[in-house]
């Protein structure tokens, strides 16, 4: 295998963890908290430090399912749980709490 595919092989699995994530929250909580899910899952990729390899995959999905559960109790402890809250509210609602 070249260098060219095992990018690719690794660019296909990256894709893969990512559309599981996303149709997981998709069919839990709707596509708006998937869509801001899968943002936050690609700016957990960006921040990671890891090689990128299915390990570090996992551990992007679990840093964006703990934001997801950030944003679904903070939703709750407002009372509101038919929005999804983007990062911006989040951290406009912790200062004003």
């Amino acid at each position: 295998m070249n260098q060219v595919d095992s990018h690719n092989d690794k660019s296909y699995l990256a894709a893969r963890e990512l559309s599981a994530f996303v149709a997981a929250v998709t069919q839990q909580y709707g596509p708006e908290l998937a869509e801001l899910s899968a943002e936050d899952w690609l700016q957990e990729l960006e921040q990671s430090t890891s090689p990128c390899g299915p390990q570090t995959w996992r551990e992007v999905t679990i840093a964006a399912s703990a934001r997801l559960a950030e944003r679904l109790n903070l939703a709750v402890a407002l009372g509101n749980e038919s929005f999804p809250l983007d990062g911006a509210q989040v951290v406009r609602t912790h200062t004003s709490l």
